[in-house]
């Protein structure tokens, strides 16, 4: 498999953290040099280590956040 290269541009919020430390985050990301994406997954305490995410373009994030406002929570 190749290298996964990446840069944090932006640390925008924590949503949780688990008992080892890690940490699941909403950040900005540019992977392998490419223009940066809104991201959620966790992260290792150093953020040397990553879980599984998802991640999103401007676009899907502000749909997703309609969808989010528009819930009966």
């Amino acid at each position: 498999m190749a290298d996964l290269k990446y840069e944090i541009k932006e640390n925008i919020g924590t949503l949780s953290e688990s008992s080892k430390g890690w940490q699941k985050e909403l950040n900005l990301i540019s992977w392998n040099d490419k223009e940066a994406k809104f991201d959620i997954r966790d992260w290792s305490p150093k953020h040397e280590k990553m879980g599984k995410g998802v991640t999103l373009t401007r676009e899907e994030l502000i749909k997703l956040k309609e969808i989010l406002n528009g819930m009966n929570l």
